[in-house]
């Protein structure tokens, strides 16, 4: 009966599992060998099965046995995160922090301060998203995430607090087979609207800002791998990131178009910021996070 369960007995029957015997267990618990014996028959009791084979000197673990050892082992480890995130709470650690990431970010540049948010909370469960343009902006403001990490254009909103940690610079890039690698010159605004531009969306429709989109024959994209399995394929031309297309570039598989006016920005590169919303302050770990990657990336 699982009403009739306690950590206690399961504490016990892992440690008498550990240490061979129930006087070794006992010793190892700092009790005496018949509690350690009475707690076992107890849970034995109320579950309705041996978990030890008494008929030897030395008791030995039933098939069903080994089986819930294991179990209790899964249980007593969850018992410790939930005290663990019990006590985090109370020293003002978030219960979990929910990060979103925009596609066109590098995540490289995130690991080393993500490494050292694992170890500085162990016991912090943390969650990633990742959705078309827009898409972790839009979770900060329905509250599913908590800190993102995402280009915001063509400013940056009055409802967040936005930290600069990277310039991004985006490639205009098309197949190595397709028409617009065989100009042999700059290519203009006009040389492109002939050919298919393909655009990375937001999943939740196409209303929104377009920045970035130069023609009127569009095919839109939310996922950036798809959109990669498309321009590799030669239908298309578009903007991406150096380190999604670098392996393809140094294969030929892809190539940089020169074009006259890329209109992305004055520098060229966008800049990727870590946000959140103005009136919902950071908990400890994600301020933590935040401290990290300023200090690791702004030089």
């Amino acid at each position: 009966m699982i009403g009739n369960l306690t950590l206690d007995q399961l504490r016990v029957l892992v440690t008498v599992s550990d240490a061979g015997s129930f006087s070794a267990a006992g010793r190892s618990l700092g009790r005496v060998q018949s509690a350690i014996s009475q707690a076992v028959k107890t849970l034995e009791e109320t579950q309705g099965i041996d978990l030890f084979d008494r008929t030897s000197q030395k008791p030995t673990l039933t098939a069903v046995g080994r089986v819930l050892v294991d179990q209790a082992r899964a249980i007593l480890a969850s018992a410790d995160r939930f005290e663990a995130i019990a006590a985090g709470t109370r020293m003002g650690l978030e219960p979990a922090l929910t990060l979103a990431i925009d596609p066109l970010v590098p995540t490289a540049p995130l690991i080393d301060s993500l490494r050292a948010l694992r170890d500085t909370f162990p016991d912090l469960p943390v969650s990633f998203s990742t959705e078309g343009v827009g898409g972790a902006e839009r979770r900060l403001r329905d509250r599913s995430a908590s800190l993102a990490f995402c280009l915001l254009l063509p400013s940056v909103p009055d409802d967040l607090m936005a930290y600069p940690l990277m310039d991004l610079k985006l490639m205009p890039v098309a197949a190595a087979d397709h028409p617009l690698v065989r100009f042999g010159r700059k290519l203009h605004r006009a040389d492109l609207d002939a050919h298919v531009q393909l655009v990375l969306s937001d999943a939740h429709g196409n209303d929104g800002p377009s920045y970035g989109v130069i023609g009127s024959r569009i095919w839109r994209f939310v996922d950036l791998g798809r959109r990669l399995d498309f321009l590799l394929a030669g239908f298309g031309w578009c903007k991406m990131p150096p380190f999604v297309i670098e392996p393809y570039l140094k294969g030929g598989r892809l190539v940089k178009l020169d074009i006259s006016d890329e209109g992305i920005s004055p520098t060229g590169t966008l800049p990727v910021y870590a946000v959140h919303v103005r009136n919902r302050p950071l908990g400890r770990a994600g301020s933590w996070l935040l401290e990290d990657l300023r200090k690791r990336l702004i030089k």
